[in-house]
């Protein structure tokens, strides 16, 4: 069983950074692809960013490409993203999940994870 807790959400103004993390306990780190999602009021859960275990790559959904950067640190088992040029409809909350085992066409898919973080907020907001 593994456990997520995810840290650094908050208030940030238009244009702002922040830098998510998500450490992970109670299993192998390096054998989870990890994956960052958010949902928005009102809105679905949707993917934001992905880093593959097996093949060490990152995905990310269109909206957030060039501004958002995922990462991770085996040792630490923390994974992190980094979110640059933050605008209004990134408000959301954000959720870490993972999962071993997933083919690439499931990455993006939030039914395939089994674990899940409890979510932290950002609100980008002048």
């Amino acid at each position: 069983q593994v456990q997520l807790v995810e840290s650094g959400g908050g208030l940030v103004q238009p244009g702002g950074s922040l830098r998510l993390s998500c450490t992970a306990s109670g299993g192998t780190f390096s054998r989870y692809t990890i994956a960052w999602f958010r949902q928005g009021p009102g809105k679905e859960r949707e993917f934001v960013a992905a880093f593959r275990s097996s093949a060490r790559t990152t995905h990310y959904a269109d909206a957030v490409k060039g501004r958002f950067t995922i990462s991770r640190d085996n040792g630490k088992s923390t994974a992190y993203l980094q979110m640059n040029s933050l605008r209004p409809d990134d408000t959301a909350v954000y959720y870490c999940a993972a999962d071993a085992g997933l083919i690439l066409s499931s990455i993006r898919q939030a039914i395939q994870y089994d674990y899940w973080g409890q979510g932290t907020q950002v609100t980008v907001s002048s």
